[in-house]
């Protein structure tokens, strides 16, 4: 199939009712929240669903999750050096990046989705940097959501204790977020779709994962149900660099915080022909 040829905005309205949606690396346990008591679901973690997804759609991925790993390989460097064409490409002295960028595109697909740095050391090549050609904004939350801890005590001990006591190991904290919505916005930008060789088939996929961003995707701190795309507006341009600016065509969606599930409320102004498909839970 031909590269894209229409620019694409979208936007994703989370529901999230009693789950931590994505925890904060500086305060484990704890979901992330912004300096003004906003919730946020970073980028990171939602280009980290979508390859899982397309990774469920039996694509390859080069970015894998640890516990998802299909092909063997434990790291980066070893899954692009088991790969002949890019070690053959990368490993010569004068190599050439845009085949870098060719073979990487073509082989896998969040590559040519959302770029990647390849700065493997000890081979004849400096470090070569492929953009991608989707964006994606963080998720925040409508509202300053409030944040339940849970004590959590295992039934069976880590290890024997001299006094009979439960070992500590087995007393944690869980927090979670009560009712609240988030919203994420992105772009998949044609002039890039073009060189990276990412095709319409290929931007349905990604707004099929998009929708089922959730799936397959629970643990002990997202119970099933808890986590859910309530609504997906997809805007498909009719040119290469769309009819308007992603801000304006964002700003048609005037979306507000609610009480009551799924915790928003939408209202739609449309733009002069651009009409967006919408999924809606």
């Amino acid at each position: 199939m031909k590269p894209l040829q229409n620019r694409i905005d979208f936007c994703v309205i989370i529901s999230v009712d009693g789950a931590n949606p994505n925890g904060d690396p500086l305060v484990p346990g704890y979901p992330r929240i912004l300096y003004d008591g906003h919730g946020e679901i970073s980028d990171v973690c939602i280009k980290r669903k979508i390859r899982n997804r397309l990774q469920d759609m039996g694509e390859e991925i080069f970015v894998q999750q640890d516990d998802r790993i299909d092909d063997g390989y434990r790291s980066l460097k070893a899954r692009a050096m088991g790969f002949n064409e890019f070690k053959d490409e990368y490993s010569k002295k004068n190599s050439d990046p845009k085949a870098i960028k060719d073979i990487t595109c073509k082989k896998w697909i969040d590559v040519r989705t959302f770029g990647q740095v390849f700065p493997f050391k000890g081979l004849g090549s400096v470090s070569t940097g492929i953009r991608g050609c989707m964006s994606l904004s963080p998720a925040i939350s409508l509202n300053i959501p409030d944040i339940k801890e849970y004590q959590i005590i295992k039934s069976t001990n880590l290890d024997e204790t001299s006094d009979g006591r439960k070992d500590n190991a087995t007393l944690f904290y869980q927090h979670r977020i009560v009712e609240s919505a988030y919203v994420t916005y992105g772009s998949i930008h044609c002039q890039l779709a073009e060189t990276n060789g990412f095709t319409e088939e290929d931007a349905e996929k990604k707004h099929h994962a998009l929708i089922t961003l959730f799936d397959n995707d629970v643990s002990s701190t997202r119970p099933v149900g808890s986590m859910n795309v309530q609504r997906v507006y997809w805007w498909k341009h009719n040119c290469k660099f769309g009819q308007y600016a992603p801000i304006k065509v964002f700003k048609t969606l005037d979306i507000k915080s609610e009480k009551e599930y799924p915790f928003f409320s939408v209202t739609e102004n449309p733009l002069p022909n651009l009409i967006p498909d919408i999924y809606i839970l």
